[in-house]
């Protein structure tokens, strides 16, 4: 199979879905992206790199960093987060008030906004630098030294995250956070506004397709974690719209608001996209339907 050939056709085909979509405006930082960009890049385990489109062009990660936080977490404490979070869908917007009241300050799973302050109280708590930690690691899988947050973005996010703090304030009622609010906070929107490419993430990523093999061969957390952490990529990794996603493209996957995926092909490698414009549940549109493009192509869903 031609790889290379093959990201391009998808490139192709894909360039007329951008003005589907509109670019998350709510933030105001990322409301001047051009909606038409778009970029794919796939590296397989062995760390061979195809691409096609803006691979190597950097863009604000959002909630794809979630996935990579989790990591860290699971890889300090084994599953004990989820005394704290649970491990369901949670059907509802990512950054639901009204879920979190219900379920009386324990949020739904760590990838909704709630769910993901917890898990960055928790590597807080376990590193003292939550937004370093996860700096660093990224710098490291990716092999990029020069990876680091938009601090436009950065500023933006924390101007305008009151629901995030709202989120925070609630679970902090029921003391289901360790750490003071504001920092918590702190930690949250720097991590949110990292900036990488579609090239950058993909290699960042190989420890899910390597079962937690590192970049450097050694082991980030068990066998056992990474199946664990893919399921949760799969079930609750693209917002209130993963059942669909499970659907079209088959693959472990976490998407951001920035217009990034990451998705996982285990023992394969990790491909992802980026593509501004997004659908109304906050995923890529150009980029969903690459990938659904992509694993229908290959064959190479998990299913």
């Amino acid at each position: 199979m031609d790889l290379q050939a093959l990201l391009d056709e998808i490139a192709v085909a894909v360039a007329p879905l951008a003005a589907r979509g509109k670019v998350a405006d709510y933030i105001p930082a990322l409301a001047g992206v051009a909606p038409g960009r778009f970029g794919m890049a796939l590296v397989t385990v062995d760390g061979e790199l195809f691409g096609s489109g803006e691979l190597h062009a950097a863009f604000s990660l959002q909630s794809v960093c979630k996935a990579f936080t989790l990591a860290l977490v699971l890889a300090a404490d084994g599953d004990v987060l989820f005394e704290r979070v649970g491990r369901e869908p949670s059907g509802n917007p990512f950054n639901s008030l009204v879920q979190l009241e219900y379920e009386h300050g324990v949020p739904r799973n760590p990838f909704i906004n709630a769910g993901a302050l917890v898990t960055v109280d928790r590597l807080l708590s376990t590193t003292g630098d939550a937004f370093g930690a996860l700096r660093a690691f990224l710098r490291a899988e990716s092999g990029s030294t020069s990876i680091d947050l938009d601090p436009v973005v950065a500023a933006s996010e924390a101007e305008h995250g009151h629901r995030n703090a709202a989120l925070a304030h609630f679970m902090a009622s029921y003391g289901n956070l360790e750490n003071p609010v504001d920092v918590v906070l702190d930690h949250y929107f720097r991590q949110c506004a990292i900036a990488m490419s579609c090239a950058e993430l993909a290699r960042a990523g190989l420890f899910l397709a390597r079962h937690g093999e590192r970049a450097d061969g050694t082991a980030l957390f068990s066998r056992s974690l990474a199946k664990r952490l893919n399921a949760i990529l799969l079930t609750c990794g693209t917002y209130d719209a993963a059942g669909d996603f499970a659907y079209r493209v088959g693959l472990p996957g976490k998407s951001g608001v920035g217009g990034g995926i990451l998705t996982v092909l285990p023992g394969r490698g990790c491909l992802a996209v980026w593509g501004p414009a997004l659908d109304k549940t906050g995923n890529s549109v150009a980029g969903v339907e690459a990938l659904d493009l992509f694993t229908t192509r290959t064959g190479w869903s998990i299913f």
